[in-house]
């Protein structure tokens, strides 16, 4: 474990109605924060992809403690929290998944099937960690109380299995950037059912409401997307960086507005859904591609991981 503190100040810019962006530079040199999630307490934990190292953030105090991983060059990538409070991370240069006890500071990997390769992004639900695994083409899930691990083909063929979220009716929803379709896994039999989207369409990241409908950012076409998965209806909606402004991380805020980048203009969009109109934030410091965002709703707040500039965003 190494702590770290934050060196240079915060840097704000004014956001709609007054609100502001804070960014968090994070010490270790050529850190990359790929991934992000919010504790309980409003603390930030994030995957240091480039180091190999956990990371932790108290936005009280700006301190940030580095917890390296067991397995060197393992490539932190997607990152989750458990009610227990432990985080689960893939690594996904070197096919394990690891387990951090915050109170120790002790990581745990368990090691994948060689078949699984590059562990993508996790997502607790049913007892289980789910995985994807975006090269192999593959889907798992890992029993934490014994390590045994399950995994199952995608029906497509190159699908690329990337972005992987819970939904309200306790399903998993799954984003298939290799082509136009998104998944949705029931953990009750590990049963995928896949939705067509438009064609051209590559879904990276995803996030769900409250009524169950999946959005999602088309990386290739430029568009913000919603899928109804009770009709398979899909609506688009052009974002206002155009058709090659690289939509990427999604997030649904406490007050039900859709929030992701472009990672061509440095823009956060945020998208109303009761009125369908989009409203754009520069972020403060340009190159910052947001892979990830997390939402912490008790305290409002939107938190960024801004990889491309080694800092951490706070809306």
């Amino acid at each position: 474990m190494n702590t770290l503190l934050r060196t240079g100040a915060l840097l704000a810019v004014c956001l709609l109605q007054g609100a502001t962006i804070k960014e968090f530079p994070l010490p270790r040199p050529g850190a990359f924060p790929h991934d992000v999630a919010v504790a309980k307490d409003g603390s930030v934990w994030y995957t240091d992809q480039h180091n190999s190292f956990i990371g932790h953030l108290d936005p009280a105090t700006g301190k940030v403690t580095d917890y390296p991983t067991p397995t060197p060059k393992s490539g932190p990538h997607g990152i989750v929290i458990a009610t227990d409070g432990t985080i689960w991370y893939t690594g996904n240069a070197k096919g394990n998944i690891g387990r951090l006890d915050p109170v120790t500071g002790v990581i745990k990997e368990f090691k994948l099937p060689d078949a699984a390769r590059d562990p993508h992004t996790p997502a607790l639900n049913g007892g289980m960690l789910w995985f994807t695994v975006q090269g192999s083409n593959l889907y798992g899930w890992l029993n934490p109380a014994t390590g045994a691990v399950m995994i199952d083909s995608m029906p497509t063929p190159r699908s690329l299995p990337y972005g992987l979220v819970n939904g309200p009716d306790h399903m998993l929803y799954m984003a298939e950037l290799g082509g136009n379709r998104i998944a949705r896994i029931d953990p009750a039999n590990a049963k995928l059912t896949e939705f067509t989207l438009p064609e051209g369409a590559h879904p990276r990241r995803l996030a769900v409401d409250a009524k169950g409908i999946v959005w999602y950012t088309d990386n290739a076409r430029g568009f913000l997307g919603r899928l109804d998965p009770t009709t398979g209806k899909v609506r688009e909606f052009q974002s206002p960086g155009g058709a090659g402004c690289g939509p990427y991380g999604i997030a649904i805020a406490a007050n039900g507005k859709i929030y992701y980048d472009e990672t061509t203009s440095g823009d956060i969009v945020i998208f109303d859904p009761a009125t369908e109109k989009m409203e754009t934030v520069a972020i403060p410091t340009k190159g910052a591609i947001v892979r990830n965002m997390s939402v912490d709703s008790a305290r409002a707040k939107v938190w960024l991981a801004l990889s491309g500039v080694s800092r951490l965003g706070e809306m």
